[in-house]
């Protein structure tokens, strides 16, 4: 009689996804931080305080109070996409908009921006799970050095890639796809 009064019980057993989240945060942090305080070494800009959130589309995001977030995944996504990502988010401190100014603020360290931004505009294409951005990290890393940009045509292999432990086809880390 009474059962709308009971409190859904929740799982307490943690998804795959969330696993995965919780075990490369804290690494995604370090990695943001390192390259926030490198690049600030030019903005010299302040922010409150930094998030590493686990998201499905957006991979940062700066909020009126100065408040910048990012998605863990930008750790398995190739460093000069994680640098403009990074450097993006840290130019709306300065313009919350994408003028003319803003995209002149992001020019001062990422002068071939907009390669970056037709690069993730192809990944978010196909989307973000972890098996597509363990891939195309494979497939920069597979390369001499990183690529500009990459070609369309070009298909990331099915195998994959952790770069946190280093393993192929499944890694350590515990993620299933």
């Amino acid at each position: 009689m009474w059962g709308f009064l009971k409190k859904r019980r929740r799982s307490k057993t943690a998804s795959s996804v969330t696993k995965h989240y919780l075990e490369h945060k804290e690494q995604a942090r370090e990695l943001t931080l390192a390259r926030l305080a490198h690049f600030n070494q030019h903005y010299n800009l302040a922010w409150k305080r930094v998030a590493i959130r686990n998201q499905r589309r957006c991979w940062g995001s700066c909020s009126s109070l100065k408040n910048l977030n990012f998605n863990y995944k930008i750790l398995f996504l190739p460093a000069h996409l994680r640098d403009y990502i990074i450097v993006h988010e840290m130019c709306h401190l300065v313009e919350l908009n994408h003028r003319e100014k803003f995209w002149s603020l992001v020019a001062e360290q990422m002068p071939n921006y907009k390669n970056h931004v037709a690069e993730l505009k192809q990944i978010d294409k196909g989307g973000h799970s972890m098996a597509r951005l363990l891939a195309i990290q494979k497939y920069y890393l597979s390369s001499s050095k990183e690529k500009e940009t990459p070609k369309s045509s070009v298909e990331v292999e099915d195998d994959l890639w952790c770069e946190s432990c280093g393993r192929e086809v499944v890694c350590s880390c515990g993620f299933e796809n």
